[in-house]
């Protein structure tokens, strides 16, 4: 069991699903991972759906906002990276050539957050924690266990996080792909990773930051969410010595990825 009760800044933290029909996107993942599901009212009208394992958070759901589907903005995960401040980080991401697309604001008493795009066009979030830790579940089945970043220039995206969060680059590692780069805190096993958007992809899709969920068997989970309506994308496929993943949209349109580590 990998169970947290605060996290380290300058690590992803949080997952949340931001979807076109959060009704339909609860029942797809808790089919899928065997979610449990709390749900809680927000604003007006709206619902925000806490998915639970052994009733602790690992991740949620909520409708898209209006002013994102009017602009064609896809369903879509939200990665959140805890910071110590998150005006502090804010203000520094502007500084190294972000987009602030949404100032530090207070989510209740929950914490403090900002919306945020790299220059190489990836949006994510940081998250300033107060009484909401972000996932109190990690790196077991069920649960997030690594974050990755597919952009448009792996260069202007290793200088911008490298310098915002102090992570350290690790070139060609942990992968037969000789331009993935491991990105994490100097010292402590490596979170996330990153590699170049293919050139036959249509210039309309932006950089993006996505999920690998962890679970028992990769093959069985891609099975059961296309029978759930999902759409396998890539995978799943082996990763020498290491695992073997699959990727895939929900049947909202989503993309997330799940993985098997090798030996588990």
């Amino acid at each position: 069991m990998a169970e947290f009760s605060s996290h380290v800044p300058g690590t992803f933290s949080w997952v949340e699903l931001a979807t076109t029909d959060r009704e339909a996107g609860v029942a797809f993942y808790g089919a899928l991972f065997g979610w449990e599901v709390s749900d809680a009212p927000i604003g007006r009208n709206e619902i925000y759906s806490m998915f639970q394992m052994r009733g602790k958070e690992v991740a949620a759901a909520y409708t898209m906002m209006a002013d994102e589907r009017k602009l064609g903005v896809p369903s879509h995960w939200n990665l959140y990276v805890t910071v110590t401040s998150a005006d502090d980080a804010a203000r520094k991401a502007g500084e190294l050539g972000a987009k602030v697309l949404a100032l530090p604001f207070d989510v209740m008493d929950v914490g403090r957050m900002a919306v945020l795009q790299d220059p190489a066009g990836a949006v994510f979030c940081v998250w300033q924690a107060k009484t909401h830790i972000g996932a109190r579940i990690l790196n077991e089945p069920g649960a997030l266990c690594w974050s990755e970043l597919t952009t448009r220039d792996p260069s202007a995206a290793e200088a911008f996080y490298t310098a915002l969060f102090g992570w350290a680059a690790k070139h060609g590692a942990a992968s037969t792909l000789p331009h993935y780069t491991e990105l994490g805190l100097p010292g402590e096993h490596p979170g996330a990773g990153m590699l170049k958007m293919p050139d036959s992809m249509p210039a309309s899709v932006p950089s993006y930051w996505m999920p690998y969920f962890q679970v028992n068997d990769a093959d069985a989970s891609a099975a059961k969410a296309k029978e759930l309506g999902a759409v396998l994308m890539v995978g799943p496929n082996d990763i020498p010595n290491l695992g073997r993943f699959a990727i895939l949209k929900d049947p909202q349109g989503a993309m997330f990825a799940v993985y098997t580590f090798a030996g588990a």
